[in-house]
């Protein structure tokens, strides 16, 4: 069991707060612990980054514990500054409301929200957050200094720039910060580039609860020379895309990705060599879509996968995509792939990542007639038909 436990509080784990040794001693003694992650609906899908930690809460779910899937439906409105080299755009509580649609759903194919035993819980954090009095928030701002906030890095680096930093961006660690408290849990699971928000629930948990609360930080899905995977990559991989969409995105990732693809998304032995890229590529590729749309789905996409790439074969139906013009800009039609947006098709075109009928597609305004072969980069094809 101490193995067991050891291996939950290091895989894919960048650091606990206070240590780990302290959290493995509380785990030792069999108290089940009530821990959370938040996810913010600023965008309607969960991605294979937010599997990290939904597969962190899985674990901790199956050893017993009381796992929260927190929805983050005030703080999507506030935007999370992490990272961010500009203010983010305000969501409306109607834009938030309609990404969230389905993020049970999508939660659902990793955490079990219906164990009888012991299910997961969701939660929203507007029934508390929306309810804070003036006065409760400067209680709670009383607790944090101007110089702790300013002094991250990238409100330096917006100092620096001479870009502004909004007022509201300040309470985005105290909200998230204050979910710790509401919930009164004793851990809480982020990417590591939640361990400032996620240190700021510590404080107030000492502050308002006089309680210790640990914070797990989770490895950044990233490539060996630090590109991480997200949007402005044009790289992420949500988790409501289709099996064949999914492998093929994963099998298009540089080989850089491999370590902490295997380390953070599968149970493969980490210590192994990954002397066949290819090979251990193709494995991930299978193993993270069994786990979202399970074991016959993921088998068909790569049967697909090698049978387009590997035998040079037309797509089938599946992988089928009609319109009602004859022809269309490159552009408009890159843009009509599941799952892309319309920044990373003309990154695609302009990188030399796309051929149309054998042939490179090299102007966003370039005419294509519709009736051939798209090819997305070097693992992903598409037939397009007139409808």
């Amino acid at each position: 069991m101490e193995t067991k436990l050891t291996s939950v509080l290091e895989r894919g784990v960048e650091k606990i707060y206070p240590s780990k040794d302290v959290l493995l001693e509380r785990m030792k003694k069999g108290q089940a612990l009530r821990l959370y992650q938040g996810f913010d609906p600023t965008a309607p899908t969960l991605h294979i980054g937010h599997m990290a930690g939904l597969r962190k809460l899985r674990q901790f779910q199956a050893l017993g514990h009381h796992v929260i899937f927190l929805v983050g439906d005030f703080t999507a409105m506030i935007g999370d500054p992490s990272n961010k080299s500009a203010t983010r755009v305000k969501l409306s509580r109607q834009e938030v409301q309609k990404n969230l649609h389905s993020f049970k759903d999508q939660a659902a194919r990793i955490l079990d929200f219906d164990d009888p035993k012991n299910p997961v819980e969701i939660v929203f954090n507007a029934s508390w957050l929306s309810k804070l009095t003036f006065e409760e928030l400067l209680d709670l701002a009383s607790h944090f200094t101007v110089q702790q906030l300013i002094e991250r890095d990238m409100y330096q680096e917006r100092i620096r720039q001479g870009r502004p930093i909004a007022f509201s961006e300040f309470f985005y660690p105290l909200m998230q910060g204050y979910d710790s408290v509401a919930l009164d849990v004793d851990l809480e699971i982020g990417g590591t580039d939640q361990t400032f928000n996620m240190l700021a629930g510590r404080t107030l948990s000492k502050a308002c609860k006089n309680k210790e609360k640990f914070v797990l930080s989770i490895k950044l899905l990233a490539s060996t020379d630090g590109k991480k995977m997200g949007k402005t990559e044009g790289n992420m991989i949500a988790m409501d895309e289709r099996p064949t969409d999914i492998y093929g995105k994963v099998m298009s990732l540089s080989d850089g990705f491999l370590p902490l693809l295997i380390e953070l998304l599968t149970d493969f032995d980490i210590e192994e060599t990954i002397d066949d890229p290819l090979m251990w590529k193709k494995k991930a590729a299978l193993d993270i879509v069994r786990q979202i749309h399970g074991k016959e789905a993921a088998a068909s996409a790569q049967q697909e996968f090698e049978r387009v790439y590997q035998e040079r074969g037309v797509p089938s139906t599946e992988e089928m995509i009609t319109f009602s013009k004859k022809t269309m800009v490159a552009l408009d039609l890159v843009a009509s792939v599941p799952g892309m947006s319309r920044s990373e098709a003309r990154r695609l075109i302009d990188q030399g990542g796309i051929t149309y009928n054998g042939a490179g597609v090299t102007s966003s305004d370039q005419q294509l007639e519709i009736g051939g072969i798209l090819r997305v980069g070097k693992h992903r094809a598409f037939q397009t038909k007139i409808s």
